[in-house]
C-alpha cells in the first residue's frame, strides 16, 4: 500500500474547522464604475487579439496570486508542488474577502493601466466579474496553452453563460446555494424554497443579504429561470421575498452556518461547502425542487499582470487531476475536474482511520461531486449590464434592509 500523499494531510487537520470568509457577499454598487458601461468592449475578443496579446511574452519564473481566505493549504503545499514541477515561484496572498470590496481596490489602478501587484486572481461570477470583463480589466486566455483544461474540465464548467468560451476565466472551484436545516428542530424533510415561507418557522428562518443570491431565490419561488429573467420577473420575485420578510430572523453574510448549527435559526439559505465542512452532524443540506444556484470562483489574469505566462502555466497545472485532487481534499467545494475522484480514491486507499473515512465521504458527497440530476436543477446568476445592475440592485438590496 502506498504512503498517503503528503499534500493530503494539510486539509484533513485544518479545513474542516476553519470558518473561512467565503462571502459572495453584499454586492454593492461600485461608484467608480458608474457611467462606463461597455468601455473598451472587451467582452468580445477575436483570435487575432488573443495572439497579439500573448506574442513575445515569456516566463519570468515568478508570479503573485490573490485569492480568497481558506482556498489553499496553510503550508501552501500545492504551491510548493507546482514550484517543484515548474521552477516558478509563487507569492500567494489571501486578500480577497468579498467581490465588491476587491473590485473597489483594483478598479482605479486597472482603469489607469497600473499594476495591482498580482498576476492571477480569483473572482466569483456575478456583477463585479462582469464589470471587469466589460471594462477590459482581464487578459484573454490563450487556450492553446491550457491543454489540461481542454482535456480534464467537466462539461458543465466549459462555455459558461457569464464568460462564453471561457474567454477570460476558468473555474477554480464551485459551490451550490441551497437550504440547510437543523434536524434537531425540523423533523419533516425540507424539499423546496417554499418551505422558507412556512409560518411555523417564523423567527427561525435565515436568508442571505446578497442581492444576487436573494434575487435568485425569489425567482425560484416564482418559477422563473434566473439566467433568463427580466425586470418584470425581478419585481415579482421581490414582492414574494417581501411577503417572507416578517418570518426571517436575519439576513446573513457569513455567520449563518453557526446560527443553524446552534439552533438560532432552524432553516436557512446555505452554501454547500460550508454545510459540508463546517456544520454540525445534525445539519442537512438540500438542493430544492425548484432549483438551486451554482456559483463559480474563477481564475483570471488582470490586464496589468507582469507574469501572465507564469500565471497561465499555473492555471493549466491546476487542471491536472492529481494536482487538483489534493486541492479538492482541502477545499471541499465542487471541483471542476471530475477526474480527481480517481486520485482521491487512491489517497483513501492509502489512508486509515478518520483520514480514510473523511476521504471516502468526500468521494461520495453530492456536494463535491454533484450528480447529473442535481446539476440539471442548478442555475447561475443573471449576467447584468451596467444599467441592469443598478436596476437589479435597486429591486433586491432594500429587502434585507427592511425598506
Amino acid at each position: 500500500m502506498n504512503e498517503i500523499n503528503p499534500l493530503l494531510r494539510r486539509g484533513l487537520t485544518h479545513r474542516r474547522d476553519f470558518l473561512r470568509l467565503m462571502g459572495i457577499g453584499a454586492v454593492g454598487m461600485a461608484a467608480a464604475a458608474c457611467g462606463v458601461e461597455g468601455q473598451g468592449g472587451k467582452q468580445n475578443v477575436t483570435r487575432s487579439e488573443v495572439e497579439k496579446y500573448w506574442a513575445g511574452k515569456t516566463r519570468t519564473g515568478k508570479l503573485n496570486w490573490a485569492n480568497w481566505v481558506g482556498y489553499m493549504e496553510d503550508d501552501r503545499a500545492t504551491l510548493k508542488a507546482f514550484t517543484k514541477a515548474t521552477g516558478i515561484e509563487v507569492t500567494y496572498k489571501e486578500v480577497i474577502n468579498e467581490n465588491a470590496e476587491w473590485f473597489g481596490k483594483i478598479d482605479a489602478p486597472l482603469r489607469a493601466k497600473q499594476s495591482i501587484g498580482f498576476d492571477l486572481m480569483v473572482m466569483s461570477n456575478g456583477i463585479q466579474l462582469e464589470q471587469c470583463r466589460q471594462l477590459g480589466y482581464l487578459v484573454p486566455l490563450d487556450h492553446a496553452k491550457l491543454p489540461n483544461f481542454a482535456a480534464n474540465a467537466g462539461a458543465s464548467f466549459k462555455n459558461p453563460s457569464y464568460d462564453p468560451d471561457n474567454t477570460f476565466t476558468i473555474p477554480y472551484t464551485s459551490g451550490i446555494t441551497g437550504i440547510a436545516y437543523n434536524t434537531k428542530y425540523v423533523k419533516e424533510p425540507i424539499t423546496k424554497w417554499a418551505d422558507l415561507l412556512d409560518p411555523k418557522y417564523e423567527g427561525k428562518i435565515g436568508m442571505m443579504g446578497d442581492s444576487q443570491e436573494l434575487g435568485n431565490v425569489g425567482m425560484f419561488l416564482t418559477g422563473v429561470d434566473p439566467e433568463k429573467s427580466t425586470p418584470d420577473d425581478w419585481a415579482k420575485a421581490a414582492a414574494k421575498l417581501r411577503e417572507q420578510r416578517p418570518l426571517v430572523r436575519k439576513y446573513y453574510t457569513q455567520d449563518y452556518i453557526e446560527a443553524v448549527t446552534k439552533g438560532d435559526v432552524w432553516i436557512t439559505m446555505a452554501w454547500s461547502g460550508d454545510a459540508y465542512s463546517l456544520a454540525g452532524p445534525e445539519v442537512k443540506f438540500v438542493i430544492p425542487e425548484e432549483g438551486g444556484t451554482i456559483w463559480t470562483d474563477n481564475l483570471c489574469i488582470p490586464s496589468t499582470a507582469e507574469s501572465p505566462v507564469d500565471a497561465l502555466e499555473l492555471m493549466n497545472w491546476l487542471y491536472d487531476p492529481r494536482a487538483n485532487a489534493t486541492l479538492t481534499e482541502y477545499i471541499n467545494y465542487i471541483t471542476p475536474v471530475p477526474g480527481t475522484k480517481e486520485f482521491i480514491r487512491q489517497d483513501a486507499d492509502a489512508a486509515s482511520g478518520e483520514d480514510k473515512e473523511t476521504l471516502e465521504a468526500l468521494i461520495e458527497s453530492p456536494l463535491v461531486y454533484p450528480t447529473d440530476a442535481d446539476l440539471a436543477k442548478l442555475r447561475r446568476y443573471r449576467t447584468l449590464t451596467q444599467a441592469e445592475k443598478e436596476q437589479y440592485q435597486s429591486v433586491f438590496t432594500p429587502i434585507p434592509q427592511g425598506s
